[in-house]
């Protein structure tokens, strides 16, 4: 058995920040050997969306891809269910389009102690070398369900909403020994 740390916040530094992030979030599941219809859609429509284990980002958008024929799509807050809708209708019988918007929370984590913290929680390798921006992974930390992406300003976790509080709880504790601190809500062009 290990020794317990003494959590104390340093005076000194804040090595962890965290903020929350509103934004539309829209699932893209393609159906059955249509995954070449759906790059197709998207490339139309100005998007790129990664391959497995990997994110793109571009000007007010963020595509993700931790299971295999599924994107996430990130977008700016607009009216209730729109984007989910236009992506219904653009990719019409090629794919399953679902609204997370209200399902996961995302939050935008940055600091010099961001991958240290999170390894305490975490299984993944998150070495810098390893786990670079435009990486992402469907993970366990805290024993909850996270989706991280590697940013060059941070990570980005998407969480269900259900389990937020109690993730968030875990982030504060955690993160209070390298210096913790919450930050105003940011926009998504922010991230």
């Amino acid at each position: 058995m290990s020794a317990p740390e003494r959590l104390q916040q340093r005076a000194d530094a804040v090595g962890v920040r965290s903020a929350g992030c509103a934004v539309d979030i829209v699932e893209i599941a393609a159906l059955r050997e249509r995954r070449p219809e759906i790059l197709g859609i998207a490339a139309g429509r100005g998007w790129t969306l990664p391959e497995i284990g990997r994110s793109v980002a571009a000007s007010q958008r963020l595509a993700i891809c931790v299971r295999p024929e599924r994107w996430l799509l990130l977008h700016p807050i607009a009216a209730s269910g729109s984007q989910a809708a236009a992506w219904a209708s653009a990719v019409a019988d090629n794919a399953a389009v679902v609204d997370l918007s209200s399902a996961l929370t995302v939050l935008r984590l940055s600091g010099p102690a961001v991958r240290e913290m999170l390894a305490r929680g975490c299984r993944l390798d998150l070495d810098p070398a390893v786990f670079t921006a435009g990486h992402a992974a469907a993970t366990i930390i805290a024993q909850v369900s996270v989706i991280l992406v590697a940013l060059s300003s941070g990570m980005l976790l998407l969480t269900p909403s259900t389990t937020a509080r109690h993730f968030s709880e875990w982030l504060a504790h955690t993160a209070a020994l390298f210096g913790f601190e919450t930050e105003r809500e940011i926009a998504f062009h922010e991230i």
